[in-house]
């Protein structure tokens, strides 16, 4: 029974994927207008010394590489949250709710199949980098993975718990410029944080104290077949910790013929 309920949510967000093409191509050219136009931009200037991981100087856009790969998994996942805004505003979730199968149990099974989607879209990111030039170690993409999949399961768990309190689509919209842009320009996903602290410290402490600045630096460091210990438990207390406030904040009730 579980696994035919896992399977059914499953198979329904990659079809709808597939279906929307749109949501691949949108998903893609942000990051990729990041990498061939701003980093082209800035190539000369903000090149970067021997800094972990880096062994050597690496061009901009080597560095910005994890950072958009970090943004793909991040837009993904509040995407995937905002279509349960909608489920439950068209009643839809109605479906869900009547399976015999624990909603803690329906909800992992929901950011797992948000996980693989996001997955496919950053390595598809991946081979397009190729295109300036950015050869990463080849283990560093397999290592890529489970960060990839810890950092989609931490960002899921957010949206779901902010959309747990956000009742129409709308306003969950709205909430999402909030929350998605601070998260990723507040890091280290376009700049160091000790170029950040050059240009001032208040601004500094905000991109150090940024969990997003945590899974950036997890997957920036797994591309170079390297551990990052201190993101890795904030990164993987986070996401407990967010799963749980989800789960335990996740209570449907009628209203109007919807569930919200």
């Amino acid at each position: 029974m579980y696994w035919r309920c896992f399977t059914g949510v499953l198979s329904r967000e990659i079809l709808k994927f597939w279906q929307q093409r749109t949501r691949l191509l949108s998903a893609l050219i942000r990051p990729l207008l990041w990498l061939f136009v701003f980093a082209a931009g800035f190539r000369s200037t903000l090149g970067l010394s021997m800094t972990e991981p880096y062994e050597s100087y690496i061009l901009y856009e080597e560095y910005i590489v994890p950072g958009l790969a970090a943004m793909i998994v991040l837009f993904n996942s509040m995407q995937s949250s905002l279509s349960m805004v909608y489920d439950r505003e068209m009643g839809s979730m109605k479906v869900l709710l009547l399976s015999p199968v624990s909603r803690p149990f329906l909800m992992g099974s929901k950011l797992i199949a948000n996980t693989m989607v996001s997955a496919i879209q950053v390595y598809i990111f991946f081979a397009f980098s190729l295109l300036v030039d950015v050869r990463l170690p080849l283990l560093g993409y397999l290592y890529a993975l489970p960060v990839i999949a810890l950092l989609s399961l931490f960002l899921g768990s957010l949206g779901l718990l902010l959309a747990n309190y956000i009742k129409q689509l709308e306003n969950f919209a709205g909430v999402m410029n909030f929350v998605i842009f601070p998260l990723f320009f507040l890091s280290s996903a376009l700049y160091p944080l000790w170029k950040m602290r050059e240009a001032n410290e208040w601004l500094y402490q905000l991109c150090a104290f940024n969990p997003f600045s945590s899974g950036v630096e997890l997957l920036r460091f797994a591309l170079y077949e390297k551990l990052a210990t201190v993101p890795l438990i904030v990164i993987v207390s986070l996401t407990v910790a967010t799963f749980a406030l989800a789960v335990r904040s996740f209570r449907p009730k009628a209203s109007k013929g919807h569930f919200g």
